[in-house]
């Protein structure tokens, strides 16, 4: 993913879950399916992959320094990141946090 995409993914949707990681990162590559399950469940967001290693510019751009990190925007703004030790049922509740918001 070149960054100009990226730009135009968060830009164009209201809600945007980036997760953020390496191919070589194990606890990446079972927490993903995890957390696109929970974003079609809920429904509302937009998931986009980034990886950081073919994305290098995106990864230094939103300083990542660490994977698995996701990170949740609403309206174009980064409002919240989860690195590396984190719970499915922690992100449940913030997910559901700001759609609630954005509902209201």
């Amino acid at each position: 993913m070149q960054l100009t995409e990226f730009q135009a993914t968060i830009s164009q949707n209201e809600l945007v879950l980036a997760y953020c990681s390496t191919p070589t990162c194990n606890v990446c590559q079972v927490l993903k399916p995890k957390v696109q399950e929970l974003i079609t469940t809920l429904g509302g967001w937009e998931f986009t992959y980034v990886n950081t290693v073919d994305s290098p510019e995106i990864a230094g751009q939103h300083l990542i320094f660490t994977v698995p990190t996701l990170l949740l925007f609403i309206q174009g703004r980064e409002v919240k990141r989860f690195s590396r030790h984190f719970g499915v049922a922690e992100l449940r509740v913030e997910l559901e946090r700001y759609l609630d918001l954005i509902g209201s």
